[in-house]
């Protein structure tokens, strides 16, 4: 065990990692940040109680990252006045390298954040402490959203590594007005892949305010979540990544390619405008925004950000902020699916403080904290009793139902660098669709799926 836990340190200390792999959410204006909250809140020890100063590391999942985990935690602090915690907002970009240093040197934070992908390899660096036996304390296993539990533990093994803190799901935004004007049902528009083809086609070109509005708003190559983007139709066309025993390469079989055809086929049928295809997410989620698409596909932060003045970052003055809505991705002939990912909690092993660091993962993985944070943050609770609560808004109604479709990926210390490798040839794809790599066809992509299967095979058989 020792051998293997060392080999898949190393192998994955030689690949980077897609940062998006985790789940985060499109706060460009915080990437690239690395702060420090030095005013933390803070009191004088309670008389019996030893005070305590806690590290954590966290990432920008929100718009003011430090200041919104801060806010969460302040009923807490507030009772725990013995207890300091400051916290460190890590870039995404940058997290995978100061964690795996963290994670060989022993000297990290007490509390940290990992996405739903990274759990597995950290833990299998010994980066991170098991709670099996404190899962009782969080509500057991049965408490949170299974897609995303099972991120919690490596496959084959039933230990557990971390509290699932947040979920990300995708879903499709609409413009309510536009499908109005095309004469478009909304109600059946997204129920499978033909009735979503027919509807984009149907909105294609239409004129809104003196400009003509492309279908479909896709990001391609440049797009740090690739890999995300193209997996919910590999999915939903009855694919996926490996086999059940996660030791045999499938996602480049008859399914799979049909999957992929599908998706990029509506790019390559000109119901995407083509230059979105050099764009990331976020340039995709600002043209929607300016009413340059009719649909596209994105996370429950983008509503959040509708919701949120301009004055503050947000884009409540965008007309599409007042005229969308959120459906389904459409079922394909496996069924309905989604890529959920999301980020956990977990206990950093060279931590001093332990007792307190769970005793505050705890407190953050309660209803009361788990619905503040999903309200600062615009990402969706993990705990099914705030998934299905009534309280919630229709767009999150439509996000939540989202997730019970969910999937996620191979919970395999090996997914980093297979996650790089996929990145690398699915951008490939988008070079093929674009005409800039080859002529786009069955055959050229099946090639390039193939080309990439061989990779993920010789890094997950390490």
């Amino acid at each position: 065990m020792k051998k293997t836990a060392v080999s898949i340190s190393a192998l994955l200390l030689a690949f980077s990692v897609v940062v998006s792999g985790c789940g985060g959410s499109n706060n460009s204006a915080n990437n690239g940040e690395k702060k420090e909250n030095s005013s933390a809140t803070t009191a004088s020890a309670a008389p019996s109680t030893e005070p305590v100063t806690l590290n954590a590391w966290v990432m920008p999942n929100s718009p003011k990252p430090d200041a919104d985990f801060m806010k969460t935690l302040d009923p807490y602090l507030k009772e725990h006045p013995n207890v300091t915690v400051k916290v460190t907002v890590l870039d995404w970009g940058s997290a995978w390298t100061k964690i795996t240093t963290a994670a060989t040197s022993g000297e990290g934070p007490d509390l940290l954040q990992l996405g739903s992908t990274w759990v597995p390899a950290i833990a299998s660096m010994g980066g991170i402490d098991k709670v099996t036996d404190k899962v009782a304390d969080v509500g057991g296993a049965e408490a949170f959203l299974p897609a995303i539990w099972k991120t919690t533990s490596i496959a084959g093994d039933s230990e557990v590594y971390g509290v699932p803190w947040f979920v990300d799901a995708r879903a499709i935004y609409y413009r309510t007005d536009v499908f109005k004007q095309a004469g478009v049902n909304p109600e059946t528009a997204f129920k499978d892949w033909d009735s979503f083809k027919s509807a984009l086609e149907a909105v294609n070109g239409q004129t809104v305010d003196g400009k003509k509005i492309a279908a479909l708003g896709l990001p391609g190559k440049n797009d740090w979540n690739v890999v995300h983007n193209i997996f919910p139709w590999i999915w939903a066309a009855g694919g996926d990544v490996l086999s059940e025993d996660n030791k045999n390469v499938i996602f480049n079989e008859e399914k799979g390619l049909n999957g992929v055809m599908f998706y990029t086929g509506l790019a390559h049928e000109g119901l995407v405008d083509k230059s979105s295809l050099e764009k990331n997410s976020s340039q995709i989620e600002s043209d929607f925004g300016d009413g340059k698409s009719a649909v596209i596909i994105s996370g429950p932060w983008l509503a959040k950000n509708f919701a949120t003045p301009k004055a503050n970052g947000g884009m409540d003055d965008k007309k599409a902020a007042k005229n969308f809505a959120v459906a389904p991705l459409p079922a394909g002939p496996g069924g309905q699916s989604t890529f959920v990912g999301g980020s956990e909690l977990t206990v950093f092993s060279g931590s001093k403080n332990k007792e307190a660091t769970w005793e505050l993962i705890k407190y953050l993985a309660s209803d009361e904290a788990q619905k503040t944070y999903a309200n600062v943050s615009g990402q969706l609770p993990t705990k099914l009793s705030l998934l299905d609560s009534p309280d919630l808004d229709a767009n999150m109604k439509a996000f939540s139902e989202a997730t019970k479709y969910g999937k996620t990926y191979p919970s395999i210390p090996q997914w980093g660098p297979t996650e790089t490798a996929l990145q690398k040839h699915f951008a490939n794809i988008w070079d093929i669709v674009a005409g800039v790599k080859g002529k786009y066809s069955d055959e050229s992509v099946k090639q390039e799926l193939d080309s990439a299967a061989a990779e993920v095979k010789a890094i997950v058989n390490q």
